[in-house]
């Protein structure tokens, strides 16, 4: 399966309807294949309304909508599953809220041994990171590309690739076995005259294209 580009959203919008305009240009720049509602320090019902305005503009273009941490709030909304942290709620009380069809996935940071727990658990994809310095979160841990490698040689469940990510850096990750680019300020902050969100989507997606898989030796 050819790597993909895997959206958040920034951790605040002040005007819904305002990026919900940059949010479809994003999507018109190329292939997406999820986004992730990722809002911080709000109230439920501000994370609703954020659900309600981008779920049909993603649906509308075939890209899944997930929810970070509040499997409640995805089942409220109809979007398609949840993103969970280590701190959230436990994977099978996710699926058991949600359901056999939604997608779950899980943070494992730097860690293979929570990612196997998650593959086990029946988690849709694992999720590693951070690969370089963000600004849209405190990250404490740091992955290194090897692990994606590791990953890809000896499990079948997707990995996805996140923090700090950008067109110009995400080349190693995808030739060492990253299934999905999750991407946030990398694409938001992509200068206008470079083509804003959708530019930083198209160049993903070119990057992606041109760079061949190459798994890379691991220690394990």
């Amino acid at each position: 399966m050819p790597c993909r580009v895997y959206l958040i959203t920034p951790p605040r919008l002040d005007d819904v309807a305002a990026f919900s305009r940059v949010f479809e240009q994003a999507l018109k720049g190329g292939d997406v294949a999820c986004v992730q509602l990722r809002l911080k320090d709000v109230d439920d019902q501000t994370i609703i309304e954020a659900a309600n305005a981008l779920i049909p503009i993603a649906h509308h273009y075939n890209v899944a909508v997930l929810i970070n941490d509040r499997p409640d709030i995805a089942l409220k909304v109809g979007a398609d599953g949840v993103h969970i942290g280590q701190q959230d709620m436990s994977y099978d009380d996710a699926r058991t809220l949600l359901g056999p069809d939604a997608i779950i996935g899980v943070t494992c940071h730097d860690s293979r041994h929570l990612a196997m727990q998650a593959g086990e658990q029946g988690a849709d994809y694992v999720a590693f990171g951070a690969f370089f310095d963000t600004t849209t979160k405190q990250a404490s841990t740091r992955a290194r590309p090897e692990i994606l490698s590791w990953w890809q040689r000896l499990f079948e469940v997707p990995c996805v690739a996140i923090g700090g990510i950008t067109p110009q850096n995400a080349a190693p990750l995808v030739a060492a076995g990253a299934d999905f680019l999750a991407v946030s300020s990398g694409v938001w902050s992509h200068p206008d005259k470079a083509g804003g969100p959708g530019g930083a989507v198209a160049a993903l997606n070119d990057v992606i294209a041109a760079t061949p898989l190459n798994l890379l030796e691991t220690d394990a």
